[in-house]
């Protein structure tokens, strides 16, 4: 079968499509014939080589996909061969088969396209938990969100309305991608630049935000400590930057701002608590499947598209989110 193999750490140079041996499932794993599979900025941290994503070398990236159960594992339950699933497989993904743990294979509602359903598993499955889970949202919050231009941001400014309504303010990377930011849903965004604390207390109304989304490891925790509004929650859910991570703020400014601050790792979730992560994506899709939310979605022609994607993630150029037609 065919997969998209990193062979060392770098960029697109270190990746290729080529054969790979077929993968069947063993006890409680169903395999999956993959239609469509989603692209995560996590890719592209194993891909640089950043600690802790990638044990050994090659490495088969690809950790959300839509397609139908092939072969059923033993003393797998609930799911049959032919099935149109969503799943969160560890890794290898991004290939014509993958084995996935079959309490992280979630049955595909009627009406939900497979292109937008493997944007589910790890997407917006990430940004319905990040809300709800993790950040305790609650109807008109102000919510900032780094990296608003991404797939998680995107994911984001449509469930705030269906959760409830609040006020978004985004920050992005690059100021032309600002403007992508707002036509998603987003009131305002900003570039991270030295005018940025400002813009975003003006946005707010001088309140600060009650609700900070941030990936970017503690590379902006001082920003967001700043633009907190008393009582805020701050919710660490990555480290895209991919640099080394800082000790977390005293005691005493916590208390003295009433502020928390949370992890958040879809990664570990996964392994320690699978029917959570389940029961999110299931939700998720409950709101694609009733026409609550729409999930636009670009679409990559083939395996052979990817690392070329990747490239844009890297650098910052890309927006919204990515899906891979992997076959039909």
């Amino acid at each position: 079968m065919r997969a998209l193999v990193m062979t060392a750490p770098g960029g697109a140079e270190n990746s290729r499509v080529t054969e790979v041996d077929e993968v069947r499932p063993g006890p409680g794993q169903v395999s999956i014939e993959v239609s469509y599979a989603g692209l995560n900025f996590v890719d592209v941290m194993a891909r640089r080589g950043d600690a802790a994503y990638v044990t050994a070398w090659p490495y088969r990236p690809g950790k959300e996909v839509s397609g139908r159960v092939r072969e059923v594992g033993e003393g797998v339950v609930g799911l049959a061969e032919g099935d149109r699933v969503v799943a969160a497989p560890v890794g290898s993904g991004l290939a014509e088969v993958v084995v996935a743990d079959a309490a992280l294979t979630v049955p595909l509602p009627a009406g939900v396209a497979l292109p937008e359903a493997a944007a589910v598993p790890l997407g917006l499955a990430t940004a319905l938990l990040l809300l709800t889970d993790a950040g305790r949202f609650t109807p008109g919050d102000t919510v900032l969100v780094h990296s608003a231009g991404g797939g998680i941001g995107a994911a984001v400014a449509r469930l705030v309305p269906l959760l409830g309504g609040g006020r978004l303010i985004g920050t992005v990377g690059r100021p032309e991608k600002a403007a992508a930011a707002v036509a998603s849903g987003y009131h305002a965004a900003f570039a991270r630049d030295e005018k940025l604390v400002d813009a975003v207390r003006a946005a707010a109304d001088g309140q600060g935000a009650d609700l900070v989304l941030d990936p970017l490891g503690t590379q902006a925790l001082e920003l967001d400590l700043q633009l907190a509004a008393p009582g805020g929650r701050i919710v660490l859910f990555g480290n895209a930057g991919g640099g080394a991570v800082d000790a977390l703020p005293p005691l005493g400014r916590l208390l003295a701002g009433n502020l928390t601050v949370t992890g958040f790792s879809h990664r570990f979730l996964a392994a320690t608590a699978p029917a959570r992560l389940a029961r999110g994506i299931g939700r998720a899709l409950d709101l694609v499947a009733d026409g609550r939310l729409t999930l636009p979605v670009t679409e990559l022609p083939g395996l052979a598209a990817v690392p070329a994607a990747h490239d844009a993630m890297a650098a910052g150029r890309a927006t919204g989110k990515f899906v891979v037609r992997v076959a039909g």
